[in-house]
């Protein structure tokens, strides 16, 4: 597998202002803060936190479904923040998006055929006799039969809505996916089915694919990397493996413990995480982590620890990890 990056982020930030009025000013809500990673072609990293940690935030802002507010985001040695709306239309039939919510993400109104169809119009990609093949060919690509294209999202069931969801995103053949939470809403066993999916599509037709989730359980299994975010900025980035084996930060190892273990004889004590998860309007000074790490010193609370490599694709923010911490000599 090719090590070139397909898409590269660097110094991302998105912020909203919510509230105000006449008499008070609105608040700012830290949503993405300098957040920065790359996915090598034909990969995949899994981005992982918590709900609220701006995961999803990210995964719109590549994509520009929400505009950024600063930062660089590079798809194939072109920065998307700087296109124009014509220009990033037609570079989006290359980046495509499976939504969380397979009820929410279907127009009711419109058959599987109308659904799919949309997306070649608009790009003008397709005859009609092309079109009614591509859409047979995503379908079969799926697992659905080809008599679905007749029918309306109301007459399938969960795990089969978000299958149409993975067609309509395969349907322009891209070349990088966004797959934001898209197993969160379904029961576990469809799950599975969902993520085999995903992976034989990755493997057959060589996709690149950030893949959201707060579960480190569902990416062990589709994603080649992790990059781990807690209140709007990544604070570890590592191989699957490492963070599955030595996880580094200590939020990483909350994250790792808190996994299901698909063995029922294995026993485990979940760990304790100290507090509430801080306000992205007034987040903690120093490491956010600080109020709620049972590692914490009285340095974290007044220094931000920097990302950085300490091993060969190993990246983490942390005072442990830091080249005068404590963890520099274990």
């Amino acid at each position: 597998m090719s090590q070139t990056p397909i898409l590269a982020v660097k110094g991302l930030v998105k912020r909203f202002q919510v509230g105000g009025s006449l008499f008070s000013r609105p608040a700012t809500v830290h949503a993405v803060e300098d957040v920065a990673f790359s996915v090598p072609a034909q990969g995949s990293l899994g981005l992982v936190g918590e709900s609220g940690c701006g995961k999803s935030t990210v995964a719109r802002c590549l994509l520009r479904l929400i505009e950024p507010d600063a930062g660089e985001v590079v798809f194939e040695g072109v920065d998307l923040l700087g296109l124009s709306k014509s220009r990033m239309r037609s570079v989006r039939q290359h980046l495509q998006i499976i939504f969380q919510d397979p009820y929410a993400s279907l127009n009711p109104r419109r058959t599987v055929a109308q659904t799919l169809t949309e997306p070649l119009k608009v790009h003008g990609l397709q005859s009609a006799s092309e079109i009614n093949e591509r859409v047979a060919a995503a379908l079969a690509e799926v697992g659905l039969p080809a008599d679905s294209a007749r029918r309306y999202p109301h007459e399938f069931s969960g795990g089969q809505r978000q299958r149409i969801g993975i067609a309509r995103a395969l349907v322009l053949a891209p070349r990088f996916i966004v797959a934001d939470e898209p197993v969160s809403a379904l029961d576990v066993s469809v799950q599975a089915q969902v993520l085999k999916l995903l992976d034989g599509l990755r493997a057959r037709h060589g996709l690149s694919f950030l893949f959201v989730s707060h579960d480190l359980g569902v990416v062990r299994h589709i994603c080649d990397r992790v990059a781990v975010m807690y209140l709007g900025r990544v604070i570890e980035e590592a191989p699957v493996p490492d963070i599955f084996d030595q996880p580094l930060h200590p939020y990483t190892q909350m994250l790792r413990a808190a996994s299901p273990v698909p063995d029922p004889k294995a026993r485990f004590a979940l760990p304790r995480i100290i507090g509430e998860i801080p306000s992205a309007v007034n987040p903690p000074s120093g490491c956010a982590f600080h109020p709620r790490c049972p590692d914490a010193m009285p340095r974290c609370s007044l220094e931000a620890p920097p990302m950085r490599e300490v091993a060969p694709g190993r990246r983490v923010a942390c005072h442990l990890h830091s080249a005068s911490g404590p963890a520099e000599n274990s």
